[in-house]
């Protein structure tokens, strides 16, 4: 970490570490502004390099200009082929120079960026790295703007949640707090990307699960969202919808809803074809013997090649669908182009994006559905169908497949509503993405996203646990080691050894904590014989947690730590010390008891009392039922090895066993006798486990 990150890092944790017990409202409106403004620069960034980019390599040298949408300026039909030779090699060089960049730089930032930001909140929303923000937008820009097939959302997420995930590391945020900053990011780059705040919102909490939602991220995503959208607007001086405003187009009738049955249908089959299509490619390419660098350059070979046959495959392709979007285009357009622009665009994203290559598959989706409602349309107008169904056949197909794909119902439905203005279509496009839904299953074109919150490893072990006051800082062990910088690899790696732990944080020389190092990190690098010192080996984005959080937190982090372990800091970012299983379990004996007190603070007439089995006392060795207990008293737990029991009439207790027993005050010196109990000298003792902890 350079000496300028570490000072940005502990200045930002110490003026705004008030924000992390801040009342709920105030909290989110900070950080979810914070992220918004990024996600609103990012986007004019990304939108403005796009347009450079698309200029100057497909427009300049491949001698194509693509079309342009209502809500770019207005629209614009795409040019001819002045360069037809060209356009293959410029979608070839562009992937090639893309790739090149991305896994010479950041590897994360391949693929479709939204995947990777959902899979950043389900496993380490702390762990994004700085720079695989900027290399995906500058990845992204030459991919897409030389003719890949892609869409503009994935950069524009992973920009904004890759800061959310950034601000959660600097400000020491917890997880379920940086699990939020991270989704508020998909929300707001999306948001402002496509000028749909409210839609990008929904996306936040809806985009993560197949059958469950985020909703305690859904007021940040909208503050965030909304503020990308606006600084976006403002700084691009544009507010039409991207595809323009298409008012007055509700069908409402029951026979109109039935025609969008067959929209659904047809738009949910060719949205399943998308996602397998995309996959199979994915996996294709994975198995190909060949420098991953040159992969999307053959591919962009066979993607130029189709784009010469099919224009509207390359680039994002939304100005294809606009042309679409007007009746007396659509009619006139050969029949060949509207039979094969939906297929032909799947597989040409498939191929530009499931090589390795940078863009998202969001846009492309959108082309997809509406090109598949343009084609159903002409289908039916054929039989009969009237032109009054031209328009929202496209716009509903837009939402029917990529809803169903992405399983986010409502967040698409909203964006579709605020991209074209057509708020009245929303009847209609609900039926067809319930149908939709129906066709695509469980298939996804998200593979990070998780069935429920359950099976989310932030959350499976938060089911069920009861609110607790009892905090980190209360349960934390004081670190065993704490490594310094300029240690040698040898010598921390003897270090370690020598305090028997599998890990350690490691500071610099003023104490700041630097990152945490685990010992197969140690031997793995000196097995490299590489010659530095432990800070460069130290993991800037190690999950870390403040004292005040609880241990719900720590319960959220642990399972996701490579250690097994967790450094607690304080608004210095200097290390107070650690959190494993071994405190986290003293820490559930400890609320465990306080749960009891709490109850018995609201009955009258008893009492609990706690002590330990002594060696040779009326307990060492009996039953609970061997045992002249006074009558309404109960055995409530007993602890043993470091195991919580709750003992039956016939289990034994032990010399050593710690025991806790509900009586009435008026038996208690009767059931201390019968139990032959001594004072536990340390009520919230800590409950060992086997094998090495970190630090």
């Amino acid at each position: 970490m350079s000496a300028l990150n570490l000072a940005i890092r502990r200045g930002a944790a110490q003026t705004l570490s008030g924000l992390r017990t801040a009342p709920y409202l105030r909290k989110w409106l900070m950080l979810g502004s914070a992220i918004g403004v990024v996600a609103g620069l990012g986007a004019v960034v990304f939108y403005e390099g796009l347009h450079l980019a698309t200029t100057l390599l497909l427009t300049d040298i491949g001698g194509y200009r693509p079309a342009q949408t209502a809500g770019e300026g207005g629209f614009r039909v795409a040019s001819g082929f002045s360069r037809p030779w060209a356009i293959p090699l410029v979608v070839a060089a562009g992937a090639l120079i893309a790739g090149l960049l991305v896994f010479s730089f950041a590897p994360e930032a391949e693929g479709h960026g939204t995947d990777a930001a959902i899979k950043a909140v389900h496993t380490n929303p702390k762990g994004v790295r700085a720079r695989v923000v900027g290399i995906k937008l500058l990845a992204s820009a030459i991919t897409i703007g030389s003719g890949g097939s892609g869409g503009r959302e994935g950069p524009t997420a992973q920009i904004s949640s890759g800061f959310g995930s950034i601000m959660a590391r600097a400000l020491n945020l917890t997880p379920r707090d940086s699990r939020i900053c991270v989704a508020a990011g998909i929300a707001s780059g999306i948001g402002a990307i496509f000028r749909a705040p409210f839609g990008g919102a929904l996306l936040g909490v809806e985009l993560l699960y197949i059958d469950d939602v985020e909703i305690e991220a859904l007021v940040p995503s909208l503050i965030a969202s909304v503020v990308g959208y606006a600084l976006f607007s403002a700084i691009t001086n544009n507010y039409t919808p991207v595809f323009g405003s298409h008012n007055g187009l509700g069908a409402t009738h029951i026979l109109g809803l039935a025609l969008f049955i067959a929209v659904g249908l047809g738009s949910g089959a060719v949205g399943k074809l998308y996602t397998l299509c995309f996959y199979w490619t994915a996996e294709r390419f994975k198995g190909l013997r060949m420098p991953l660098a040159l992969k999307p350059a053959v591919a962009g070979l066979a993607v130029g090649a189709i784009g010469l046959a099919i224009p509207g495959v390359l680039g994002t392709g939304y100005g294809e669908l606009q042309a679409q979007m007007i009746l007396h285009r659509l009619e006139s357009m050969p029949w060949l182009i509207v039979l094969a622009l939906p297929f032909a665009k799947l597989l040409a994203t498939s191929l530009s994006i499931g090589s390795g290559g940078s863009g998202g598959i969001f846009g492309p989706g959108m082309v997809i559905g509406g090109a598949t409602g343009a084609l159903l349309w002409r289908f039916g107008h054929l039989i009969g169908v009237s032109s009054q169904y031209q328009l929202p056949f496209i716009i509903v197909g837009m939402a029917a497949c990529f809803a169903s794909i992405a399983h986010a119902p409502i967040a698409v439905l909203v964006m579709v509503v605020e991209m074209t203005g057509s708020l009245t279509l929303l009847p209609a496009a609900t039926v067809a993405v319930a149908f939709a839904m129906l066709v695509v299953g469980d298939t996804t074109i998200y593979r990070s996203q998780l069935r429920s919150r359950s099976d989310s490893p932030a959350h499976r072990f938060g089911f069920g646990l009861e609110q607790t006051s009892t905090t980190v800082g209360d349960i934390m062990a004081t670190p065993r080691l704490v490594l310094q910088g300029e240690l040698t690899l040898a010598q921390a790696l003897e270090q370690l050894s020598g305090a028997r732990v599998s890990g350690a944080p490691v500071t610099n020389a003023d104490g700041t904590f630097l990152g945490a190092v685990e010992l197969t990190q140690l031997t793995g690098a000196l097995e490299q014989r590489r010659e530095v010192t432990v800070s460069r080996l130290a993991d800037p984005g190690a999950i870390t947690l403040p004292p005040e959080a609880g241990i719900d937190a720590a319960v959220d982090a642990l399972p996701v730590s490579p250690g097994g372990w967790l450094t607690v800091l304080d608004d210095r970012m200097r290390v107070l010390g650690i959190v494993s299983t071994a405190e986290l379990l003293r820490g559930a004996r400890q609320t465990m008891r306080s749960a009891w007190t709490e109850i018995l603070a609201a009955a009258e007439n008893t009492t609990v009392i706690d002590g330990i089995v002594a060696a040779g006392s009326p307990a060492d060795g009996a039953s609970i039922a061997e045992l002249d207990l006074p009558p309404g008293t109960i055995v409530l737990s007993a602890t043993r090895a470091g195991a919580v029991r709750f003992p039956g009439a016939e289990d034994q207790l032990s010399e050593g066993d710690r025991v806790s027993v509900l009586t009435t005050p008026g038996h208690a010196a009767q059931a201390q006798a019968a139990l032959g109990l001594s004072p536990d000298p340390d009520p919230a003792a800590e409950i060992l486990v086997p094998g090495p902890s970190g630090g």
